[in-house]
């Protein structure tokens, strides 16, 4: 990963003071290289803070101009079809003097425009662009928001980071979002736009937002939008698919995909591994690895003293079936309690998930034998293996045809304060939890349909309807 950092407006003396700062702030980020840029009348600022993947020759370095001189860009992120575009390019009589996705990106916006551009982008990336002939700052985001960009206004200026940093969050008064808080409590994240402090926001997945001199007087974006929307696409997919595929066809355009998409990732110019659980996830994107690599595959995997959580087992047996060059690290207790004082530094704001010890830890050690790494990270969401859906699809089948009203009238009074003792006491703990989020599910009739994991308690205004 790199770190990026930036600002706009009129007052270029304290944007100058600023961004260094906030720059040598993500420089765990990006340890190999930085960069600062300023615009010839000083408003505007770029910083960049690289860990070289692609291209470790100056030619990456960044911030980078395109070859008109016209925009320049801080990026982080990677693009994996980006050797398709730049061969699109080249066929128009596009030149490269490197061999990094950067320069793929920016001369990709030169050609056909931003907007043309980030519909061809299959990547995961977030950005920033200046257009020195529209005088114009683009902000950016990938359509699922892997990589995080988060921005505030400050005295006419806006500022905008990789991470909240003690230096970014530090331009603010850092007054804690008591809604934010709520979400968090709900989620066990904060989901964007909202973070952790008023005044300091997210860009949310798949949008695209612009800034002029004007717009940043007022403490207001140019303009707006996304880029990509989730749910217009999966409708779109179902409108084109074609008739129910049997299995073995399943089976196999899921191969075909999987395939290429690993294959895409593999691409890098610093030693790569993977992470391997023993789960379905990862040890699928390793199996793939190891077909399409000529060299025994790097893997790693984390075990426990504790039997019932110990899966380095089963990570030995996959890798020893596979065949990859396998390094199996031993956690202690001691080293979970020594990293828990680190952890709002590493995330910036709250966090709950409790696999970020385990991860933090094998990354760490990781990342003294390679630089990038893959994961089976998300596949649960996208094949659904989660307990929440089945639950999901149990209440829609057989509740779909009740009112939403019917839901809220009755969590109303299951939660009421003189009744939530009771119906506590007559399901159980674990019993009123599902049922709490049973309800809650079924009554947000405009709120998003798939709980997350339901740690949870009432967000603020929930706790007002049921109270």
């Amino acid at each position: 990963m790199c770190g990026i950092c930036g600002y706009i407006g009129a007052d270029s003396q304290d944007g100058h003071i600023h961004l260094s700062e906030l720059n040598d702030a993500l420089i765990h980020r990006g340890p190999d290289n930085k960069g600062l840029w300023y615009s010839e009348d000083q408003r505007v600022g770029l910083g960049h803070r690289r860990l070289s993947i692609l291209d470790l020759s100056p030619q990456g370095h960044q911030p980078m101009q395109s070859a008109s001189g016209r925009y320049t860009m801080t990026y982080n992120g990677e693009l994996y079809n980006f050797r398709d575009i730049q061969a699109q390019l080249k066929s128009c009589g596009c030149s490269f003097n490197g061999s990094s996705d950067t320069e793929v990106i920016l001369a990709a916006i030169e050609q056909w425009g931003l907007n043309a551009s980030l519909g061809k982008f299959n990547g995961m990336f977030a950005a920033a662009v200046w257009d020195r002939k529209q005088e114009i700052l683009y902000l950016f985001r990938d359509r699922l928001g892997v990589k995080p960009l988060y921005y505030q206004w400050a005295k006419g200026l806006l500022y905008f980071s990789s991470e909240l940093t003690h230096a970014f969050a530090g331009l603010s008064s850092k007054e804690i979002d008591r809604e934010a808080l709520s979400l968090y409590f709900r989620f066990t994240y904060i989901p964007a736009p909202k973070t952790i402090y008023q005044g300091i926001h997210k860009l949310e997945p798949g949008m695209i937002v612009s800034i002029s001199m004007d717009s940043a007087a007022k403490e207001a974006f140019e303009a707006s939008m996304p880029y990509w929307e989730m749910e217009s696409e999966i409708a779109k997919c179902i409108s084109q698919r074609k008739a129910t595929l049997d299995m073995e066809d399943s089976v196999d355009m899921v191969d075909r995909v999987l395939t290429k998409s690993i294959q895409q990732r593999m691409i890098s110019d610093v030693p790569l591994g993977g992470f391997l659980s023993g789960g379905i996830d990862s040890s699928l994107v390793v199996s793939i690895m190891q077909k399409l690599s000529s060299r025994r595959v790097k893997t790693f995997t984390i075990s426990f003293n504790d039997h019932q959580f110990n899966e380095g087992v089963y990570a030995k047996k996959i890798a020893q079936h596979l065949g990859t060059d396998h390094t199996e690290y031993m956690v202690t207790e001691y080293d979970a309690l020594n990293l828990i004082p680190q952890i709002p530094s590493i995330y910036g704001e709250p966090f709950a998930d409790s696999s970020q010890i385990p991860t933090f830890l094998l990354s760490k050690l990781t990342r003294k034998e390679v630089t990038v790494v893959l994961s089976g990270d998300g596949g649960d969401e996208l094949f659904a293996g989660y307990s929440h859906y089945r639950r999901l699809q149990f209440y829609e089948k057989y509740l779909k045809y009740l009112p939403p009203s019917v839901f809220l009238l009755v969590s109303k009074f299951l939660f009421h304060p003189w009744m939530g003792p009771h119906t506590r006491k007559i399901v159980g703990e674990s019993g009123y939890d599902t049922l709490f989020k049973a309800m809650r599910l079924m009554a947000g009739k405009h709120e998003r349909r798939i709980p997350v994991f339901g740690y949870g308690n009432a967000s603020l205004s929930e706790q007002l309807v049921i109270g």
